[in-house]
């Protein structure tokens, strides 16, 4: 049976949102075409209390919205129709940026102008009042993506005393390898996709990067309402706020749902439309890539289990190669970006090779450092975070024979500003933020 293209379709339309028996089931269609329907399972799901009701309604109307862009993306309509619900001129200019920003790097390789194509109805209706607080438990949800980012906030919570639960959504057997190394209880969260969007995609549909982070965010919305706790701590650094490119004078930015943009706006818009006490932050928010690196080498208690790899991520047995494959950007700049602050066979035995001595791998670190090209369209750190890294190496006998970091030396470094390449800088605490004070005090801690 053949399917309607959507990108000849109209209308993007949210059709229905409900929740039964521990899952949210969320509806969306082109024009009249078939509905694509995804589910979100919450394990062992408690009964809801009354007084949370009205939250959960309100956090499962934020999901359906920004889980629609998943599908958007397909047909990329002109006109988007909301029918589950109204929504007032603040959600909707939040979910305008979400959309036009979120699907920015979507858009520029598919050469479409979002902007003159996203617009959220806003209804006629006054914003509506302050939502009041819940009394939630003093707990805190740690989404794990099994990269070092989110073991570090994991640490630094341990170390503050505080009651958390290690949280990821999908069947990842390398992150609840991570999760279980934490120690902390866990939370494995289902996302099932429809799968008339995979029909879509066979038959041609657009297809692209989406900000999945915004997604899992509204996800763990739902959860803190539905099992209460009463703080969402994602682990994203000052870095991810920075652009992978400009073009047509719109920043590009691969991370942006990772960025302080989006925390700042999300956390306003849960904190205003949800509940008045459910604190949404990044804990590593004022910190490098650098930074975050520099603390994840103090310990090795997850050397034999994390993984940043996007192109192997699984485990299929011990051995490095089950969990980096040595040729992604992500590989490459963890490498990078941990060699400055761990011992040289402490991080070979990480990854089992040395990255730095293969001049293969040439183009993937002079991406990094943007020379000759600009930073990949993946979850890295800076160009001058790259570049420090490489010029530290430069300066130390274990590494400076390394076949990139001797190119580096004599071909690169004579060509750059010498002041710009200092880690020092790189590792202070700074910035905007929403962290708690009471845990503020231990990111600053060397």
């Amino acid at each position: 049976m053949s399917i309607p293209d959507p990108r000849q379709a109209q209308t993007f339309r949210f059709i229905r949102r409900d929740y039964a028996d521990g899952v949210a089931s969320l509806a969306y269609a082109f024009d009249d075409g078939p509905e694509l329907i995804e589910r979100i399972g919450f394990p062992h799901a408690p009964d809801l209390p009354r007084e949370r009701q009205a939250a959960f309604d309100a956090a499962l109307d934020l999901l359906h919205w920004i889980a629609g862009v998943s599908y958007y993306k397909a047909g990329v309509p002109a006109q988007i129709r909301v029918e589950s619900a109204e929504l007032d001129a603040a959600s909707a200019a939040f979910l305008d940026a979400l959309y036009v920003h979120g699907l920015g790097e979507f858009g520029y390789h598919n050469k479409i102008d979002l902007r003159s194509r996203i617009r959220f109805p806003a209804a006629a209706v006054a914003s509506p009042d302050p939502v009041p607080a819940l009394a939630l438990p003093r707990s805190t949800l740690v989404p794990i993506g099994g990269g070092k980012d989110s073991l570090v906030s994991v640490e630094l919570l341990k170390h503050a005393g505080e009651n958390a639960t290690a949280v990821w959504i999908g069947s990842s057997g390398l992150i609840e390898s991570c999760a279980r190394r934490t120690g902390l209880p866990m939370l494995n969260i289902t996302r099932a996709i429809s799968p008339v969007l995979f029909d879509y995609n066979r038959a041609g549909a657009f297809n692209g990067h989406i900000p999945v982070t915004a997604i899992n965010s509204a996800i763990l919305v739902v959860a803190a309402i539905l099992y209460g706790h009463d703080a969402i701590a994602f682990s994203n650094e000052r870095s991810a706020s920075s652009a992978t490119l400009e073009y047509d004078g719109v920043p590009i930015n691969h991370q942006w749902s990772k960025g302080w943009e989006f925390e700042r706006s999300f956390a306003d818009l849960v904190r205003t439309r949800v509940a008045a006490d459910l604190h949404y932050y990044s804990l590593l928010r004022p910190l490098s890539e650098l930074a975050v690196a520099s603390r994840f080498a103090r310990s090795n208690r997850y050397d034999d289990v994390f993984s940043s790899c996007n192109r192997n991520f699984r485990i299929l047995g011990p051995k490095p190669s089950d969990r980096w494959c040595g040729q992604c950007p992500k590989c490459h700049f963890v490498f990078l970006a941990l060699a400055p602050f761990m011992p040289k066979p402490r991080l070979l035995g990480i990854f089992g090779r040395n990255l730095l001595d293969d001049p293969a791998q040439v183009g993937g670190f002079d991406a990094l450092i943007e020379y000759r090209d600009h930073k990949p369209f993946e979850c890295v750190g800076e160009g001058r975070e790259s570049r420090a890294a490489m010029a530290e190496l430069a300066s130390r006998a274990e590494w400076r024979e390394d076949a990139i970091i001797e190119r580096f030396a004599h071909e690169i470094l004579p060509q750059l500003d010498a002041a710009e390449l200092a880690i020092a800088p790189l590792l202070v605490v700074a910035g905007e933020q929403r962290i708690p004070p009471r845990l503020l005090a231990l990111i600053g801690q060397e």
